[in-house]
C-alpha cells in the first residue's frame, strides 16, 4: 500500500476478465499487425497499470520473462511483433496475468511462482498475446474500454466513481468479461504459439491444473470466503477439468507426442530462486485477518470473515457486512479538513455529519458518516482518521448499508495502532529458494521448512504440482517458500 489521497482500488486489477464454457471456435485472428491507436491506447493505459500492481518487478527473473515473451510474441505472425510487444514482470502477490491493446502482456511474480518449467511461462504468454493478436479487447461492449475503466464506468448519486467502484466490484468485473468463444480462442492460439516456438504444448493443460490446484488451496485458507477485491488470474480466467481436458487435446491436434519436447524445467527452476513470493513489504504485508506496513509502523486487523486484498493504491477489506479501504496522506491543517478532504477526493461534497472526535490506542482520531445512494441503494458512508506522527494521517473509508454507520467495522477501527521498532524489524519477506532433493529428503521433510504456520504441505505440494501419489526423486530440483 502507498499512502494516498485519491483511491483508485480495483480499477486495472479488473482490466481483463474472461468466462469459459461452451465450444471451441477454430483457431483465427483478426490482425496481422497492432495499429496506432492500439499502440496508443495501451501507452495510455501503462503507467496506471504498474502503479496497481506495484510497479516492474526489479529482480533478474524480468529479463527472462520479456524474453520468454517476445520469443511467443514472434510466433502470432504480427509484424514487428518481438519489439512491439512490451512484457512486464509485475511486483504484485496476486495470481494474474493479463494483456491490454497494443501489445502489452503483464504476468505477477506471484504466478510466476506457480510454474515449474520455461514451456508453462510460455504457455501463459502465449495466452495473453492471442488475446492481442485477436484484438479481443476492442470486442467488447464499449461500456469497457480502456478509458472508461481507467476513468470508472460506476458511480454513484456522489457523483464518485471510485465510491462507485469500492461498492460494486462485483458488476464492475461481470461488464469487463470475455465471451467463451473468445477466451478458447485464446487458449487455442496460445497453443498454436507454443508448437511453433519449439515449446511441449502439453504445458498450457499443465498450468491450468496447476491453476486449480491453487485456487482450491486459496479458497481452503480463505475459509470459503469470496475475495473479490483483488481479482486473481483465476478469478478473471475462470478454470475447470473442462478446460484442462480441452487443452490437452488440442494439444495433441499439434501432432506432437507427450513428452517429445523438453520443458527446460531445472533451468527455469534455478532462475526462479530469490523470488519475492506474497506481500512486499515495502507495500505492507497481509497475515491473516492482520495487516501490518514495517516502513509506516503501522497496522490494523480486519472484521472476523472479512478478506483483505492489497495493492499499490490502498488495502481493501470486504465482506458480507460492508467494505473498506484504508488510506493515507498528509494531515494539513487537522483531522476534520483531512476528513472532508477524502471525501470530496472520492467525488463527494465533503462530510455532511458532524466530525467526531476521539482517542484511539493513545493517537487523535476523528470519523464522520455521509448518507449517499449507490446503485439506487442507500448507504452510509465513513471516513475514520487518524493523526500519527509528524504531519501523516491515516483512514478507513467504509461503505455499508444505509443506518449502519460504521457497523461491523468498529472493532478494525479500534484497532489502528502504531508498531514498534522491534515489531516492524521483525516483518520479513518470503522469497522462493529452490532446493535439490537429497536421498533422505521426503514431502514431509521439505515441507516442514516451508515458511508458513499452517498447511504447510499442501503449500508444498501445490507450488510444486506434486499429486497426492507423487514421491520425490534425489537431484530432483523443488521450490520452497522461505521467511527472511
Amino acid at each position: 500500500m502507498a499512502v494516498k489521497r485519491v483511491l483508485a482500488w480495483g480499477v486495472a486489477a479488473s482490466l481483463l476478465g474472461y468466462t469459459v464454457g461452451g465450444s471451441a471456435v477454430g483457431v483465427t485472428q483478426s490482425a496481422r499487425s497492432i495499429s496506432a491507436s492500439d499502440k496508443a491506447t495501451g501507452a495510455k493505459a501503462h503507467p496506471d497499470l504498474l502503479k496497481e500492481y506495484g510497479g516492474p518487478y526489479s529482480g533478474p527473473q524480468a529479463a527472462y520473462v520479456r524474453a520468454v515473451g517476445q520469443k511467443i510474441a514472434v510466433q502470432s505472425g504480427l509484424s514487428n511483433s518481438q519489439s512491439d510487444f512490451t512484457v512486464t514482470l509485475l511486483n504484485s502477490p496476486v495470481n494474474n496475468a493479463f494483456a491490454i491493446p497494443g501489445g502489452y502482456v503483464y504476468v505477477t511474480r506471484q504466478l510466476l511462482a506457480l510454474m515449474n518449467d520455461e514451456a508453462e511461462l510460455a504457455s501463459v504468454l502465449g495466452h495473453e498475446v492471442g488475446h492481442v493478436a485477436a484484438r479481443h479487447a476492442n470486442k467488447r461492449n464499449t461500456t469497457s474500454t480502456i478509458g472508461g475503466i481507467l476513468a470508472g464506468v460506476l458511480g454513484a448519486v456522489t457523483g464518485s466513481s471510485a465510491l462507485g467502484q469500492l461498492a460494486n466490484s462485483g458488476a464492475q468485473l461481470v461488464t469487463l468479461r470475455f465471451s467463451r468463444q473468445q477466451e478458447y480462442q485464446a487458449d487455442d492460439l496460445g497453443i498454436q504459439y507454443l508448437a511453433k516456438a519449439g515449446y511441449d504444448p502439453y504445458a498450457a493443460a499443465d498450468m491450468l491444473a496447476a491453476l486449480n490446484a491453487q485456487t482450491a488451496l486459496d479458497a481452503r485458507l480463505r475459509g470459503g470466503e469470496d475475495q473479490r477485491a483483488v481479482p486473481s488470474w483465476m478469478s478473471t480466467h475462470p478454470n475447470g477439468a473442462d478446460r484442462v481436458a480441452r487443452a490437452r487435446q488440442e494439444a495433441a491436434q499439434t501432432g506432437i507426442s507427450v513428452g517429445e519436447r523438453p520443458r527446460n524445467g531445472d533451468a527455469f527452476l534455478t532462475r526462479l530462486d530469490g523470488l519475492l513470493y506474497d506481500d512486499d513489504p515495502a507495500q505492507g504485508v497481509i497475515d491473516g485477518a492482520t495487516f501490518r506496513h514495517p516502513g509506516l509502523r503501522i497496522g490494523f486487523t480486519a472484521p472476523q470473515g472479512y478478506s483483505l486484498a492489497n495493492s499499490a493504491a490502498a488495502v481493501a477489506i470486504s465482506g458480507s457486512g460492508g467494505q473498506a479501504q484504508f488510506g493515507g496522506g498528509s494531515l494539513g491543517t487537522g483531522l476534520p479538513a483531512y476528513i472532508d478532504g477524502v471525501f470530496r477526493a472520492v467525488g463527494g461534497a465533503g462530510s455532511s455529519g458532524a466530525v467526531q472526535q476521539t482517542r484511539v490506542n493513545g493517537m487523535e482520531a476523528a470519523y464522520a458518516t455521509t448518507r449517499a445512494t449507490s446503485q439506487s441503494r442507500a448507504v452510509d458512508v465513513t471516513v475514520f482518521a487518524y493523526k500519527t506522527d509528524g504531519n501523516s494521517a491515516y483512514h478507513f473509508l467504509i461503505i455499508t448499508p444505509a443506518g449502519s454507520g460504521i457497523g461491523p467495522f468498529s472493532s478494525m477501527v479500534q484497532s489502528f495502532t502504531r508498531l514498534t521498532a522491534a515489531q516492524a524489524a521483525a516483518i520479513k519477506p518470503r522469497r522462493i529458494r529452490i532446493v535439490t532433493v537429497g536421498p533422505n529428503d521426503t514431502i514431509a521433510s521439505l515441507s516442514a521448512r516451508m515458511g508458513y504456520a499452517d498447511q504447510k504441505e499442501a503449500r508444498f505440494r501445490t507450488i510444486n504440482a506434486l499429486e497426492d501419489n507423487a514421491r520425490l526423486r534425489p537431484g530432483q530440483k523443488v521450490k520452497l517458500i522461505v521467511a527472511g
